[in-house]
């Protein structure tokens, strides 16, 4: 039937004797599905509402547990909630609306919130969410997405298939290597290979490899169970015994960095958003997932200043990584840094030790101890001097200060833990009486000890300006480059020797080199001297038992240095 005009319908109705105004056309139906052909003139424009709607509810949040209140008021509510909701993204133009009861032409106590983007819209979900209007109202705030989820759910359970076991493969293989090797991993262009580390072969022996593994870098686990690959839509970890076959994904887009937990249970991923407002800061997500079961056991969404506080600095002003864990291989306890606070997870729950921060002004770092729950802590000096900068030593979970050294005249602090945990190192820059200029001191804490002793050690000239500073792995001595540039000393160490157990004591002092880093071996005993960068890469081996030098080589320009885990 093609397209008659008024005028031609009312001319045929007249022909077949028909009074148009009699006809009620609300009431004529066509049967289900069947349009006769006739096309309605709003099927278009439904099948554009309907593309609208889906393409919106990324950016669409519903808050729940609103006031209901007759129309005189719509006004003074919506001015409420906009005042709320815009501090925390852009809002689209008539992005909110709030439904009304046609009944009692009231507000029916929610509404929908239109961002600019998904990111302001789940920020908004997060941020408000339980939020306090008064004592009766409490937002609920979802993401309309999640509520097309929730409708999906079948009615009937169905239970899940189950899965024949598949053994997994030996992920240690490379354990029981008949030769005792180490695998390495080097990226070049776009390939990624493994090879076995063979000290008496020039060539290195080949495990695997793989063109386009990685979209940025790739990554070992701490204990070398995984090798970690990185993609535009998440992260993925990768082991065997043979060929490396995918073990996990996990998913978190345009992912950044990685960082293990020390017992290889979790893998923290974070990612850096532009907001849609050039003034804000950047939008910061980070997921932790379980490593095995690649589920995600807590997020952590907010601002980059959120972010930024302490550490060493990663990118676009944000530490990495943000999260640092403590207690060991145990994988029990994470913590970071915030204005005024530490915060402390556990991974029971992944929620906060006692459910609050620990209060600690202005604090400038922390540090876990490598081996137990215990984190030592640095507050600079308060009120013009008034208060002593201090260092403190927190156990969890209990919170309790183990230790506390008051420090004064300070410019700056820096810890170091023995890898046992059995010390720390607090190495103090004092300003002089005239705050010209600045001497170095240590403060050693013997945590293992009974009330943990301290002890000062300064240099036998305490204005020598300290260059690098290293623990002996598993041992008691430790190593400072101190001294004048291009050609400074390095003093050797001991927590204990054979006369003094409860005292430090020189061991030695090798003068005027070439140096301006320190590594020991994995396994203690041997030190490698570095000159790195600007020193031109020379490189002593150093035996600290004997006190004497081994060998002397040069890589010209070299700009960093690697132990392998056995330190062969």
């Amino acid at each position: 039937m093609g397209e008659i005009s008024l005028t031609e319908l009312e001319e045929r109705a007249a022909a077949a004797g028909i009074d148009l105004s009699l006809i009620d056309i609300d009431s004529i139906k066509l049967p289900p599905g069947d349009d006769f052909g006739v096309i309605s003139d709003d099927e278009d424009v439904y099948q554009e509402e309907q593309m609208d709607f889906d393409y919106g509810l990324g950016n669409t949040i519903v808050v729940d547990n609103l006031p209901v209140v007759p129309k005189e008021k719509f006004d003074k509510l919506e001015g409420v909630i906009n005042k709320i909701y815009s501090q925390i993204g852009v809002i689209k133009e008539d992005g909110l609306w709030m439904p009304v009861d046609p009944g009692t032409r009231k507000s029916l106590g929610y509404c929908f919130i239109e961002y600019n983007s998904p990111q302001e819209a789940e920020l908004a979900k997060e941020k408000t969410n339980g939020y306090k209007l008064d004592r009766a109202h409490i937002f609920a705030v979802n993401m309309i997405e999640d509520f097309n989820r929730f409708m999906k759910v079948p009615d009937e359970w169905a239970p899940p298939e189950i899965r024949p076991y598949v053994p997994g493969e030996n992920l240690q293989h490379w354990l029981t290597d008949e030769k005792a090797r180490d695998q390495f991993v080097i990226r070049a262009g776009s390939d990624t290979d493994v090879f076995w580390n063979d000290a008496r072969h020039l060539k290195p022996d080949p495990v695997y490899k793989r063109a386009y593994w990685t979209e940025s870098f790739v990554q070992w686990s701490p204990l070398g169970t995984y090798l970690a690959t990185v993609h535009r839509q998440g992260a993925a970890v990768w082991g065997g015994e043979s060929t490396f076959n995918r073990l996990m994904r996990y998913a978190h887009p345009q992912v950044k960095f990685i960082d293990f937990s020390p017992g290889e249970k979790y893998l923290v991923t974070y990612s850096s958003h532009e907001p849609s407002n050039p003034r804000d800061a950047n939008r910061v997500v980070i997921n932790i997932f379980d490593v095995r079961t690649g589920k995600v056991m807590r997020d952590f969404k907010g601002s980059a200043d959120e972010f930024s506080i302490g550490g060493a600095g990663g990118v676009a002003g944000v530490s990495w990584p943000v999260f640092r864990w403590g207690g060991g291989k145990d994988d029990k306890y994470f913590a970071k840094i915030g204005k005024n606070m530490i915060s402390v997870y556990e991974t029971e729950s992944f929620s906060l030790v006692d459910k609050k921060s620990l209060k600690a002004e202005n604090v400038m770092d922390f540090i876990w101890s490598p081996t137990d729950p215990i984190f030592a802590l640095f507050v600079p000096e308060l009120g013009g001097g008034n208060q002593p900068a201090r260092v403190s030593l927190i156990q969890i979970p209990g919170k309790e200060e183990l230790r506390q050294k008051n420090l004064f005249s300070v410019s700056d602090c820096k810890m170091y833990w023995q890898s046992n945990g059995d010390y720390l190192a607090v190495k103090v820059d004092r300003y002089t009486k005239t705050k010209k200029s600045t001497y170095t001191g240590f403060e050693l804490f013997r945590i293992k000890e009974r009330d943990i002793p301290i002890e000062v050690l300064e240099l036998d000239n305490k204005n020598d300006k300290i260059i690098a500073f290293a623990w002996e792995p598993k041992g008691h001595r430790f190593a400072v480059v101190h001294g004048d540039s291009p050609r400074p000393d390095v003093s050797f160490y001991s927590m204990r020797t054979a006369h003094n157990t409860g005292r430090v004591s020189k061991l030695t002092t090798l003068k005027g080199k070439q140096a301006n880093s320190l590594f020991w071996s994995p396994s203690g005993r041997y030190l490698i001297l570095a000159g790195l960068k600007g020193f031109n890469g020379q490189l002593e081996f150093y035996n600290v038992d004997e006190l004497e030098t081994m060998a002397t080589a040069e890589h010209f320009m070299a700009t960093d240095i690697e132990w392998d885990p056995t330190g062969r």
